[in-house]
């Protein structure tokens, strides 16, 4: 190798890492990652020996491993529309950086290697689930909901509430009650999420095609949606109290962020602006990461 090729090749590597990396969607697979540990921690009662710490990193291994392919699979599928949206527009599918067969591939190689460390180090029953989250997010949302209906994001949204259940199937092998208020929690947490960003994002949606609910209904409709779905959710963060899986400190918490995002919600409804949209969205990734840190803090007081 010459001189003169050697910079390059040096300045290429990383550069095409990035754009690897940038398929994974790193920032929703953390979050993807942390519900799944949440449930993981609360399947086990006090604190875990050394042998279930061990099975929770494999487990959290292998759920981002599958969680990342699907995101990877998502950048195929959506490239175009992903081109004609600010919000997207610089990811490397998009932007022709990645091929579709260099994708796919990376896509397939993440799922069957987060597959095999499921099944094989975690149990069978884990893998599976995790698996069926990967065909409904990457296949059932992407391909078929999304650009169907503007129902797409509350069905598709079951997806996206698996994780605890995820995590507490890999260290019990069973999907417990306490499970599925995890997963209600999120599956009726995702809607008023997703339509605030949606909102102020309208145009950027309005061109993609996608029949978002703040493009069929417009804004007062989804303002509306979005503040019933907070006080449903509200009463379904108070769940984990009532079936005792949690104490005062959670009660405490959950009702605090609760009457926080219904704040954000009702004043979005009242008086519109993206401003408020932006951070009505930020607040509710704040609100679901505390609201499980509390339950994370409250198992162990």
């Amino acid at each position: 190798m010459s001189a003169a090729s050697s910079p390059s090749a040096a300045v290429a590597l990383p550069s095409v890492w990035r754009q690897y990396h940038a398929l994974t969607k790193p920032r929703v697979i953390q979050l993807i990652v942390f519900c799944a540990l949440i449930g993981m921690v609360l399947a086990v009662p006090g604190v875990p020996t050394w042998a279930q710490v061990q099975l929770a990193a494999t487990a959290c291994f292998g759920i981002w491993l599958v969680a990342a392919a699907a995101a990877a699979f998502n950048c195929v599928v959506e490239q175009h529309i992903d081109a004609r949206m600010k919000r997207t527009a610089w990811r490397p599918t998009a932007k022709g950086q990645l091929t579709n067969g260099k994708t796919l591939s990376f896509s397939a190689a993440l799922c069957v290697a987060g597959s095999s460390v499921l099944y094989f180090a975690v149990n069978p029953l884990t893998m599976w689930l995790t698996f069926a989250t990967f065909v409904g997010y990457a296949v059932v949302y992407t391909v078929i909901l999304k650009p169907l209906t503007p129902q797409n994001i509350v069905i598709g949204g079951a997806s996206g509430a698996m994780p605890p259940v995820l995590g507490w199937a890999a260290m019990t092998g069973v999907v417990s009650p306490e499970a599925l208020i995890l997963f209600l929690i999120i599956f009726l947490w995702t809607p008023p999420h997703f339509w605030a960003l949606a909102l102020y994002r309208v145009e950027d949606y309005r061109k993609s095609g996608l029949p978002m609910l703040p493009v069929t209904h417009g804004s007062e409709f989804t303002r509306l949606q979005i503040l019933l779905y907070t006080f449903v959710l509200f009463a379904a963060c108070l769940m984990p109290f009532m079936m005792r899986m949690s104490g005062w400190f959670y009660l405490a918490s959950a009702i605090a962020l609760s009457i926080g995002f219904c704040g954000y919600a009702w004043a979005l409804w009242r008086n519109y602006s993206d401003a408020l949209a932006r951070k009505t969205f930020r607040f509710s990734l704040i609100h679901l990461s505390l609201l499980f840190g509390a339950l994370l803090i409250d198992h162990y007081l």
